[in-house]
């Protein structure tokens, strides 16, 4: 196999493995996305992205998570991609496509780059959940609220929030019964009706930095509930975020960082 060219990037401590296959086609496995993902013996990631060529966006997205699963959309991942790509073709403006949807992306200054993520969903079935029931107030313990942002969200509204453990917590939601798909699971605090603090155990990669689609489910769930306004600051553990639900869809707007380019050596990928 050759060498594989990548490029690391993050977003509030999100952080990414982007391999371009517009110019190099790669074939890659379960096994060789979990190697990659090792923090130990590989590169370490939340999510790994590909961009390939399109005929109908700038490009196109496909996004796996650390323990080898498909995603279908990640917020974070999306707006480094868009902005390491407008770098690239000299632009302040770009269309993205992933899973049959298209992002609009745009560079908004002082490296901030904001991707609308498209138009929520609450219906049972879109999210998914297994029954017909109010994605409101789920009938688990706390009451979380149901969001698809692309994949699907539940959301706790809590006031202890530093005491949430996450990594007994998450896993429990993660798999509950009323998630076919599994989902991501987010803790949040209402600091004011323009600010929320939010934790985050995303759905087959575990507790993350940041989460550009739990940020954005989290926004959505919290003014479905009434309790802020369209336009809110979520504070992540690794930053924050400004996210807008407008009649055209949620805006993510954010830092993005390029961390570093790399390759997957030869002797990497011959390993199984």
């Amino acid at each position: 196999m050759q060498e594989i060219p990548f490029i690391k990037m993050h977003g509030l401590g999100n952080d990414f493995v982007i391999i371009d296959q517009r110019k190099q086609d790669i074939n890659l496995n379960k096994n060789l996305i979990q190697r990659i993902a090792d923090r130990n013996k590989g590169v370490g990631f939340d999510q790994l992205a590909l961009i390939l060529s399109s005929n109908e966006s700038d490009a196109e997205l496909v996004f796996f998570n650390s323990d080898g699963s498909k995603s279908r959309t990640c917020g974070n991942a999306t707006r480094c991609i868009a902005k390491h790509l407008m770098q690239e073709k000299k632009t302040n403006n770009l269309t993205l496509s992933t899973d049959g949807i298209f992002l609009i992306a745009k560079n908004v200054g002082g490296n901030l780059t904001s991707v609308n993520m498209g138009v929520p969903k609450f219906e049972w079935n879109e999210i998914p959940i297994s029954k017909k029931i109010n994605t409101l107030k789920l009938p688990i313990e706390g009451h979380p609220t149901g969001t698809s942002i692309g994949n699907p969200h539940c959301t706790f509204f809590v006031e202890d929030f530093e005491n949430i453990d996450l990594n007994k917590i998450g896993p429990e939601i993660e798999n509950h019964p009323l998630f076919p798909e599994r989902t991501n699971v987010q803790f949040a605090k209402i600091l004011d009706p323009n600010r929320i603090r939010v934790r985050v155990w995303e759905r087959g990669t575990g507790v993350t930095l940041a989460s550009g689609s739990s940020s954005c489910a989290v926004a959505v769930a919290a003014i479905r509930n009434e309790f802020t306004q369209n336009k809110v600051t979520v504070d992540l553990d690794g930053g924050s975020v400004e996210v807008n639900w407008k009649s055209d869809g949620v805006w993510l707007t954010g830092p993005t960082a390029h961390s570093f380019s790399g390759t997957l050596t030869k002797d990497f990928l011959k390993y199984e």
